[in-house]
């Protein structure tokens, strides 16, 4: 297999996929769609060049509000391609379906060998309960960059911790199927300087009757990022931060952990799995857009 990858996008997302799809065997060439000047790969400046060039892989890695114009423009005009559109899917929901290309959402925390163990543990098992929470402090995000200007602090650049932090809400569903909102709260409460939502507080229920809880922020100084399942005969607590499962299943007691797991491993394997055609974790479309539907949901919900 010898692919031409094209990325769109030459933000701290689309350097990152770049790189890892550099030094990938599967990769012959990769080149950038940027307005920027003196990068390390062939650049092209606008879309209407892409037909051109031929891509075999496309990586939509732009801001989430040309996420949509981006990936309507390459469903009119190029066909039969494998197409990654980082997470989140949109900035908002559309009406918009794909037919022309197989398209998948960038939601790689799926193939993170913790949460496919989570996954394996409880399929087939009642749950009761699911707790999870991702908090950060969005000015250590991007060394160097004023957080200010970044995309997560603009609202009409698709940023907020609805969009940006969405991976809680696709991997919850991914483990127990799809949610629905009892109570939520997604506004903007803490002293940053951002006109996104910087706080998300939501329960709701899974449709077998697993209550979740999700606590999401831009504003907590020391990165937490938990996950606690419990259950008939299981209870789960996971760390991603430091990477180490602890599960009590049936009265044994296991302690996992991932030391010396890189940051870009599941980025890597995600690539690989599309390449492949191996769909068995993959984020799709459909998948993304119903996140999408829940996202909606959160930020229309009222009581």
């Amino acid at each position: 297999m010898s692919l031409f990858a094209l990325v769109i996008g030459f933000g701290s997302i689309g350097k990152r996929h770049a790189k890892i799809l550099d030094a990938m065997d599967e990769i012959s060439h990769v080149s950038v769609l940027s307005s920027q000047s003196g990068l390390p790969y062939e650049t092209i400046l606008s879309l209407e060049d892409i037909p051109t060039v031929n891509p075999d892989y496309l990586v939509i890695s732009s801001a989430t509000d040309q996420h949509y114009p981006h990936l309507k423009f390459l469903e009119r005009h190029i066909e039969g391609r494998k197409i990654l559109v980082e997470k989140p899917l949109f900035d908002s929901m559309v009406d918009f379906q794909v037919s022309h290309n197989d398209v998948y959402v960038g939601y790689n925390l799926r193939f993170h060998p913790m949460i496919k163990k989570i996954k394996d543990m409880c399929k087939g098992r009642r749950l009761w309960n699911i707790h999870v929470f991702c908090g950060s402090y969005l000015p250590d995000w991007r060394p160097g960059r004023d957080y200010r200007e970044t995309s997560s602090a603009m609202r009409d650049s698709g940023g907020g911790v609805l969009l940006d932090l969405s991976h809680e809400l696709d991997y919850i569903q991914w483990l127990a199927g799809p949610l629905e909102v009892d109570h939520a709260v997604s506004e903007k409460v803490s002293d940053l300087e951002i006109d996104s939502d910087d706080l998300l507080l939501f329960s709701g229920r899974t449709n077998n009757g697993v209550f979740v809880h999700i606590g999401l922020n831009y504003f907590t100084r020391e990165p937490i990022r938990r996950i606690i399942i419990d259950g008939q005969n299981i209870s789960i607590q996971g760390d991603l931060i430091t990477k180490s499962l602890s599960m009590m299943v049936d009265g044994e007691v296991t302690n996992l952990s991932w030391p010396e797991l890189d940051r870009n491993e599941t980025y890597r394997v995600q690539h690989k799995a599309i390449l492949k055609g191996d769909t068995t974790n993959i984020c799709t479309f459909n998948e993304g857009l119903n996140t999408m539907c829940l996202i909606e949901k959160i930020r229309t919900w009222r009581n």
